[in-house]
């Protein structure tokens, strides 16, 4: 197995003030040519929004976008006329296709947001704009990995226009997940909360492991722990 680790600390780091942002890989300012992206995989930020504070109208064209909330409620509004709450348990995916404006808001007055803003780049640029947002709940995540994004949509996943699966799992102490890859297959772990571990790594809040060459992993929970799963082509 091939194993690669991306600490918490050396990711990018942007304080807007009303905004803290973490940069898995390079993005706006940030750049880092050893850390372009993983496969199709190019954007994990991890964003803590001040209340009453948020992203204004802004365009995007041709990047699935995934917004995965981990604290708080993020309010969505776009150019197709959606307008929602994203909230902890909840999986929003925007495809931005052809073109898409939309603004991601935190309207509390006290608490903050905090949530992963993901993109992946779509099998082949253009497309229609679209919109998807499913909730699943923790019952659906606990002690395994559920998958939440799929080319397919399958088993109520949402669905993106790329090879990739998303799943997410919480874990407890001692507790370990099992996730099989099929051959030239690759898979990028994210942990959002909790400490776990991979391949005698010990990976913390933030970190996270490119894996490759292997017929799959196992992830043992040091705590309680929110992991995310990319497997890829």
């Amino acid at each position: 197995m091939k194993l690669s680790i991306r600490r918490a600390g050396e990711r990018g780091r942007a304080d807007h003030g009303w905004l803290l942002s973490y940069h898995t890989f390079s993005f706006a300012d940030y750049y880092d040519p050893e850390h372009m992206g993983f496969r199709a995989l190019r954007v994990i930020n991890e964003d803590r929004v001040q209340p009453g504070r948020g992203f204004g109208a802004h365009s995007h064209r041709d990047m699935e976008i995934i917004s995965y909330v981990l604290e708080g409620e993020l309010e969505h509004k776009d150019s197709m006329g959606t307008s929602s709450i994203i909230r902890p348990g909840e999986v929003q995916r925007m495809s931005a296709g052809t073109g898409v404006t939309h603004s991601e808001f935190n309207a509390s007055r006290s608490e903050l947001v905090h949530f992963l803003q993901i993109w992946i780049l779509p099998e082949r640029p253009g497309g229609k704009p679209g919109y998807e947002q499913k909730a699943f709940p923790e019952a659906e995540r606990k002690g395994k990995l559920r998958l939440v994004a799929s080319p397919d949509g399958r088993d109520g996943s949402v669905t993106i226009r790329q090879d990739v699966t998303l799943h997410t799992g919480l874990l407890c102490t001692g507790e370990a997940l099992r996730h099989a890859l099929e051959p030239g297959r690759h898979a990028w772990v994210h942990v959002a909360r909790g400490q776990v571990e991979i391949g005698g790594e010990q990976l913390e809040a933030g970190d996270a492991a490119a894996i490759s060459d292997a017929r799959g992993l196992e992830l043992s929970g040091r705590d309680s722990s929110e992991v995310l799963l990319f497997d890829l082509a």
